[in-house]
């Protein structure tokens, strides 16, 4: 089966593609590196020949509100024409947790956007909802800082592992479309600053994290579940400490 990765270049698409070609697949990564750009167009049309699945993993260069709504459904609008002219069976998405309960953070309104645009496109799909990455716990941290004091909501937090979200994203494109959400989260929940602070102590940060309810999280106000799954979800298997713990033998 023909397999292609928007974004394939990216932490989750190189973490995606190694399976599924473990698997058998035929599968190609599709970024502006290797000549195909969302935005423009440019190649989309001949890397979809012949596609069964598309996996959507584009992100924005911006993270400004306006631009990356016009990211997001700009890409969504050239990949949906292309993927029926191809006669594409599937697209799997991946979203986020809470997208849709945050409405002033101007990201998550544009993920709503591309969600809105999936389900209207006609193609088969699947989107995926996954929550933060442990990967970008020292973005948020940075983002959240005031000089040696991080201040971060204690609502509740439930980041997973990249490698849990390629083996995720993985195993939906196998599988028959849902037509619908399947949300996806680390094994452990724990107030939003708790994890924050494990993790820069594991890293010998000596920044102080501060619990504050009113601490934005990129513009958006964090309630007591804004940011963890309400309902079902698959859980990741790589708790906090065993990442840290392959983190720094990595890096060892």
């Amino acid at each position: 089966m023909k397999i292609l990765v928007i974004g394939g270049t990216g932490l989750i698409g190189s973490k995606t593609i190694p399976i599924l070609r473990q698997g058998g697949h035929e599968v190609v990564p599709a970024s502006p590196n290797t000549g195909v750009n969302t935005i423009t167009g440019e190649g989309l049309k001949e890397v979809m020949t012949g596609t069964q699945v598309v996996i959507d993993l584009a992100n924005s260069p911006s993270f400004e509100d306006e631009a990356v709504l016009e990211f997001f459904e700009t890409s969504g609008r050239n990949i949906h024409s292309a993927e029926g002219s191809a006669g594409v069976r599937h697209h799997v998405a991946l979203s986020i947790v809470g997208t849709d309960r945050t409405p002033e953070n101007g990201y998550f309104r544009a993920k709503v956007a591309q969600e809105k645009l999936i389900v209207a496109s006609g193609i088969p799909y699947t989107i995926i909802r996954s929550t933060q990455f442990m990967e970008f716990l020292g973005g948020i941290a940075a983002s959240s800082a005031d000089g040696t004091v991080v201040r971060l909501s204690p609502g509740l937090f439930q980041p997973i592992a990249a490698d849990d979200v390629a083996a995720s994203v993985a195993d939906v494109a196998l599988a028959a479309p849902r037509n619908g959400i399947i949300e996806i989260a680390g094994p452990e929940r724990a107030p939003f600053n708790d994890i924050v602070a494990r993790y820069l102590k594991a890293i010998g940060d000596p920044r102080t994290v501060v619990r504050d309810p009113e601490a934005r999280y990129f513009g958006g106000r964090v309630e007591e579940r804004s940011l963890v799954p309400l309902g079902e979800a698959r859980l990741g298997r790589i708790g906090l400490d065993e990442w840290l713990r392959r983190r720094s033998e990595a890096k060892a």
